[in-house]
């Protein structure tokens, strides 16, 4: 059974290995753990069984105007059991007072995004983990 957490407590680098498939860079699950303890908002899908993390979502934010989710992940062979709908509508939740929203995607992710009335925009970045 998936269970839902919006507390990091308890949570050991063990329990949040196997993201970042596919990344030239992944990150390690110590930096992994740090990067979700130091965003404002992360919400955890928990397998009860193994007591591993298996999907998470992780979002910066003002707490008036604005808020940027900044990584939705659930493990591969977690994909297509509606964990990353369940996460992104929590966090959607949670920010429910916040009057915009973002997020980057790569663009076969739009429809899913699409689904929780987000629309593509435009935007810069620089990604500094790039070769």
């Amino acid at each position: 059974m998936i269970r839902y957490a919006d507390s990091l407590e308890g949570i050991a680098p063990e329990q949040v290995q196997g993201f970042f498939v596919g990344w030239r860079h992944p990150f390690p699950p110590e930096t992994h753990l740090r990067m979700l303890a130091g965003s404002d908002l992360a919400q955890l899908a928990i397998d009860d069984e193994t007591n591993r993390v298996v999907g998470f979502v992780a979002a910066l934010t003002d707490g008036v105007q604005g808020a940027f989710i900044t990584l939705l992940e659930v493990l591969p062979e977690y994909q297509g059991q509606g964990i990353g709908q369940a996460l992104m509508e929590q966090m959607l939740q949670r920010l429910g007072h916040i009057q915009t929203i973002e997020l980057m995607c790569d663009p076969e992710l739009v429809p899913f995004y699409e689904r929780f009335g987000m629309k593509p925009s435009s935007g810069m970045v620089l990604r500094r983990r790039e070769p």
